[in-house]
């Protein structure tokens, strides 16, 4: 791709749009369903039909901030793609969270959290070589006796 038509797809990009908690709130019904997620504002209405556990799980998140409940389900990633489509803006800034803990691992290359990536292959690391080790160790004493 062209230098110039990076720049252009980049100045062409229209600004996010800022919401406060309070307007998210005034959006609420099976008729104007806003969620924040992540400090973003997402607009579901069209997908409440479609959404594969039901419209009701949305709807009792409508007007409010559904991170916890939407990384308690463990979305993937096609889910998380999807998601941007209904994407209508931000938080303004004072009213963003600042995760201390995040609990989700990061889908895409933007800002991967490391610790939480590299922990995730980290954490197969010790069941695999206990496996690997019960293998040689029960192969010994087969093949010995």
């Amino acid at each position: 791709m062209a230098e110039k038509d990076i720049k252009d797809k980049t100045t062409n990009a229209a600004p996010p749009k800022f919401f406060t908690r309070a307007e998210v709130a005034e959006h609420v019904g099976s008729t104007n369903t806003w969620i924040i997620i992540h400090n973003k504002v997402y607009n579901v209405t069209s997908f409440l039909n479609e959404h594969p556990g039901g419209e009701e799980v949305l709807l009792e998140q409508n007007g409010q901030d559904a991170t916890e409940a939407f990384e308690d389900i463990g979305h993937s990633t096609d889910a998380r793609q999807l998601m941007e489509t209904f994407k209508i803006g931000e938080l303004v800034e004072e009213e963003k969270v600042k995760d201390a803990k995040k609990k989700s691992i990061y889908w895409s290359n933007d800002n991967p959290d490391e610790e939480n990536f590299s922990g995730s292959w980290r954490s197969w690391l010790i069941p695999i070589a206990l496996g690997v080790l019960a293998t040689l160790v029960y192969r010994y004493f087969i093949s010995t006796h």
